[in-house]
């Protein structure tokens, strides 16, 4: 008989949740920081209390009773001999009750309120009166459904106990240029997680504190060695040299185009031109606002790879995109003799086998689709440049299945990696320190500069009023909205409503409807119909975000503008103004039962207005909402920087920049375990 295979092991719903935060080695329960602390060190009397103030009591229980009014609630009235206090337990058990009897010495944490019946707390923490008191602050962690506090509190300490915190950042990299006061890791993480009381609360909070800054530092070190460490291996890499030819396809292609290139795309085509060259893998990431003509610069960076008789695959991450690009570039290529095939997951079986046909023998020079085009049934005779657009709306995995197309052993294919969310400086010399990065910095002449009114749905008369005025002038309109269906949570305009209301108040005008969950073939037709012109008001939802060119198209009204974020309202704001007529963008707001907008969205709205400028929109994207959305998948759902802030650590990064290569180089040891030790697996995701 063969043997058995071995039983799997079964983890307990303890060890699931600590999974799911990603704790499973001591040093990831060290690294687990606290999000706030709570003073359980000293008791307040009651007559010292302050309205809204947490803290900690220790009272006589005098009455206790379950009430109906206007609810069953348990309250339990308590006295500390300097004051009452009464406890509103909305929700408890008959333990609870046992144990809340009166003539029970009791030590509550809450918050209280003070009113017209005097002290309470609702649903304080409760527990017996008598305990010895900690001595330092306590931790409340990060948590997840099935993980108590206390739970969590004994495995973090655990795991810090036995956790390898000896040094790695020797005199070399010294951290005292940097640092105030010098912390080791030990000291620094032994304190985050037992402050003492008399510490100040603020500069825990706002992670100021000396033992916060040497965790920052120790963490930016992290990610700048693992991007260096990318960096180095990819020079060792080898991939095929690709250069244009006299009278070649670039040539023909540049002679060819009805207009001629700006400053800025000729200095990032030559860049790009330069990097291919060479016998080392391109790594480049080509930023440039909405509508400042990546397209042409990929377009002539596939044409030197054809030149060198290889393929070029251009992956876009929608079908909508992907085939706007398709028919721009076919439009430029297919005169010249080339021959581009397109892939995406909706093709009917005869095409696709064409099309794969056509790739195989490498007939077709060039490949658009969309993550298609990384599917394993697709072989590609000899590809050497891959072109992903708006990359990070692609996982790691998926960029890394491109780059796993090419066929010739030991040769890695180029990668341009383009976007239209221009990086700020910061995040650029953090994240994508691994790439090198071009940028268009200018719009090509002809565009138009796009007015953005601020206006409130209660004037969406006005609005309408004013699509008919831009329909009489022969323009063409976009209405976005945020959702296609009705949502208790949400409560929005859906895309279908819009429609019909637009449809009925539009008489005699052709209104179209496109959003995700059409079939492919109708948004293709819809989508036709409003580039040719037949359509004068396209209602969507954000599928027309990115790539969609109509120059016709004059107005954006943008519906219930406060739910989307900054960097997609302008990405949908830059859907007009491509050609000359003078164009506007509408941000169509509410502010629903509140009396105004909430912080963040009116920041967002207010940049909004305020700039059109898509390097400043980054920056202040930055600020509102961190480098999250900016990565996309290149960090894999989970921030790579947890503890780093990039908009007040810029001194720490700067001195992690420079340490990085010291370590590096003179202790390459303890440079992998520094990695090792604040990445492990994450490491990973820094070099896609």
């Amino acid at each position: 008989m063969p043997p058995k295979p071995p039983a799997k092991s079964v983890l307990s719903p303890l060890q699931k949740a600590l999974g799911k935060l990603g704790l499973r080695r001591d040093i990831d329960f060290a690294l687990h920081l606290p999000l706030r602390y709570e003073d359980e060190t000293r008791i307040v009397r009651l007559a010292d209390a302050r309205d809204g103030e947490l803290l900690q009591i220790e009272a006589t229980v005098t009455s206790s009773e379950v009430t109906f009014r206007p609810r069953r609630q348990l309250l339990v009235t308590v006295d500390d001999s300097s004051d009452t206090c009464t406890f509103r337990f909305f929700s408890f058990y008959p333990s609870q009750q046992k144990a809340l009897a009166v003539g029970t010495r009791v030590r509550a944490r809450g918050e209280v309120r003070g009113g017209f019946a005097g002290w309470t707390m609702v649903h304080p923490n409760v527990q017996p009166a008598g305990a010895e008191l900690p001595t330092a602050l306590t931790p409340v962690y990060p948590s997840t459904a099935g993980l108590p506090q206390t739970y969590l509190r004994k495995a973090v300490l655990g795991g810090l106990a036995r956790a390898d915190l000896s040094e790695t950042m020797p005199g070399a990299v010294a951290v005292n240029n940097v640092l105030e006061v010098p912390w080791s890791l030990r000291a620094a993480l032994d304190f985050l997680h037992r402050p003492a009381p008399d510490v100040a609360l603020a500069a825990l909070e706002d992670r100021s504190h000396p033992a916060w800054q040497r965790l920052k530092l120790e963490e930016l070190l992290a990610q700048q060695l693992s991007q260096l460490q990318s960096r180095r291996v990819r020079e060792g890499l080898r991939a095929p040299a690709l250069s244009t030819v006299v009278e070649g396809l670039h040539r023909r292609l540049l002679a060819a185009l009805p207009f001629a290139l700006t400053a800025a795309q000729r200095k990032v085509c030559a860049e790009i031109a330069d990097d291919l060259a060479k016998p080392l893998p391109m790594h480049r990431l080509l930023q440039g606002d909405v509508g400042s003509g990546k397209t042409v610069v990929a377009a002539l960076a596939a044409a030197v790879c054809m030149d060198s008789g290889r393929q070029c695959a251009l992956m876009a991450p929608t079908e909508i995109l992907a085939e706007q690009h398709f028919r721009k570039l076919i439009g430029w290529l297919e005169p010249l003799g080339i021959t581009t095939a397109w892939l995406t997951g909706s093709q009917k079986t005869r095409e696709r086998r064409a099309m794969l046909a056509l790739i195989a023998s490498g007939q077709a020079g060039l490949v658009i689709g969309t993550h298609a085009v990384i599917q394993d049934k697709v072989q590609f005779k000899n590809l050497a440049l891959a072109i992903i657009d708006e990359q990070h709306r692609f996982g790691v995995a998926q960029r890394l299945a491109l780059r796993d197309k090419m066929v010739e052993a030991g040769l890695e294919p180029h990668l341009l990696m383009m976007t239209a969310t221009p990086i700020p400086r910061t995040l650029a010399m953090s994240y994508y320190a691994d790439l090198e990065v071009s940028t268009i910095d200018e719009l090509p002449p002809g565009r138009t500069p796009i007015v953005t009114k601020l206006v409130h749905e209660i004037r969406r008369d006005e609005v309408v009023g004013r699509i008919r005025v831009q329909l009489t002038q022969g323009r063409q309109v976009y209405w976005v909205c945020p959702l296609i269906e009705e949502s208790e949570a949400l409560d929005l305009a859906n895309a279908t409503e819009t429609h019909a209301a637009l449809s009925a108040a539009l008489p005699g005008v052709a209104v179209g409807l496109l959003h995700s969950r059409m079939p492919v073939a109708e948004k293709r037709a819809v989508m036709a119909r409003f580039v040719n012109g037949e359509m004068g008001v396209l209602v969507s939802t954000t599928v027309i975000e990115v790539g969609v060119d109509v120059t016709n198209a004059s107005l954006m009204v943008i519906e219930h503008a406060e739910r989307f974020g900054l960097s997609q309202l302008h990405q949908l704001r830059g859907r007009v103004g491509r050609g000359a007529a003078a164009s506007a963008c509408v941000l169509l707001y509410s502010t629903g039962d509140a009396p105004r907008l909430g912080d963040t969205a009116r920041a967002r709205l207010k940049a909004m207005v305020e700039t059109s400028d898509g390097f400043e929109i980054a920056r202040r994207d930055l600020d509102i909402r961190g480098p999250g959305e900016f990565l996309g998948a290149r960090q894999s759902g989970a921030a790579l920087l947890r503890f780093a802030d990039l908009a007040t650590d810029a001194a720490l990064l700067d001195w992690a920049r420079y340490a990085a290569p010291v370590l590096l180089d003179r202790h390459p040891d303890l440079a992998q375990k520094h990695v090792e030790r604040w990445l492990g697996a994450k490491a990973e995701y820094l070099k896609a």
